[in-house]
């Protein structure tokens, strides 16, 4: 779509008649002899007919009317606006914390068709087809055992965060269970973040062995920074030792950061628990739209340059044309009747 960025610029259109109506003309004193019938004899030396002042003016303003018109248009800033491009811009930053400590070897879960399977692979199913449905949002992923490692960093690359969770196994990160290092690190892991929202999901089946910061506290760190937490148990609840599941603590942990907790005991309720998560945490997109302009200033200045050279052309043309024809006349007075003479 064509647009000028200053259209008032062809109010000034009328300007160049106005000069030249009202402002006098510019007069050079030359040396001339003043006869009555000067106009007769200028025509006739031209050879040609008395041409109407009318086609005379119309051919001699032509011209300078289309570049005027041409450098007004150049000077009020013609663009070409393109086709609006969007950006979609994340409006949530969504952290996964999963556990992968030895307890997650524990084959009592099982697959759709009906095979046990152990607790990581039903994680790395249901959690990424969850990932698959958070379009929107920059999704970041942490594992922990002994320590928390950030596998994942935030990134609106949702294949990339599934690629890297498939590529989590049982115990790379420890066999113990450091769930509130895990929240630490999520913690930092948002100083840089300016999204509205921020989310952590954490999920693990053990309680917390290993831990420099103990979770609750961690959890109580996460509210006062704007981050809410939602915790996720798996397995047997009636475990005991260090694989025991603290469902004490986690239901604390998502209480003081504002969130929920959730308990799956098989893969079909793990399911459920994130299609409640991703009901729960909306996703919402900001778009914003940008329309690239081109500008077209060059091409009246050229069109005007153009025109100017031509009509310099056609001048000198005709120029040319009438000098053979007025070269073999001549005009005289005859010296006994007193009458014009034109000879040749």
């Amino acid at each position: 779509m064509l647009s000028f960025i200053h259209p008032w610029i062809f109010a000034l259109l009328p300007l160049a008649w106005l000069l030249h109506r009202f402002m006098p003309p510019r007069r050079v004193a030359r040396v001339a002899v003043r006869v009555p019938f000067g106009e007769r004899i200028r025509h006739a030396a031209e050879g040609g007919s008395v041409t109407s002042k009318t086609g005379h003016a119309l051919r001699h303003w032509l011209a300078p009317a289309v570049i005027w018109l041409l450098v007004l248009a150049a000077l009020a800033r013609p663009q070409w606006i393109e086709p609006p491009v969007t950006r979609e811009q994340p409006t949530r930053d969504l952290l996964l914390l999963v556990d992968l400590s030895a307890s997650m070897r524990q084959e009592d879960f099982k697959t759709p068709d009906g095979k046990a399977t152990d607790r990581l692979s039903a994680v790395k199913s249901v959690v990424g087809d969850f990932l698959v449905r958070r379009q929107g949002d920059r999704v970041g992923l942490v594992v922990f055992g002994n320590a928390p490692f950030l596998q994942a960093p935030f990134s609106t690359d949702l294949d990339l965060s599934r690629k890297l969770l498939e590529e989590s196994s049982i115990g790379m990160a420890g066999p113990r269970t450091a769930l509130g290092d895990a929240i630490g690190l999520g913690i930092n892991l948002f100083e840089d973040s300016d999204a509205p929202a921020k989310t952590i999901i954490a999920l693990t089946d053990g309680n917390d062995t290993d831990s420099k910061v103990p979770p609750v506290e961690a959890a109580r760190i996460a509210r006062d920074r704007g981050i809410r937490i939602h915790t996720v148990a798996i397995g047997d609840p009636v475990t005991t030792g260090e694989e025991k599941l603290d469902v004490r603590t986690l239901e604390d942990v998502a209480a003081t950061a504002g969130g929920s907790y959730f308990f799956a005991a098989d893969r079909q309720q793990l399911a459920g628990i994130y299609e409640a998560l991703d009901g729960i945490e909306t996703r919402e997109v900001k778009v914003i739209s940008h329309r690239p302009r081109r500008d077209l200033f060059q091409w009246p200045l050229l069109a005007a340059l153009l025109v100017s050279m031509a009509a310099k052309a056609l001048a000198a043309l005709r120029d040319r044309q009438r000098r053979p024809a007025a070269n073999p006349r001549s005009v005289r007075v005859h010296p006994l009747t007193g009458k014009l003479e034109i000879t040749g």
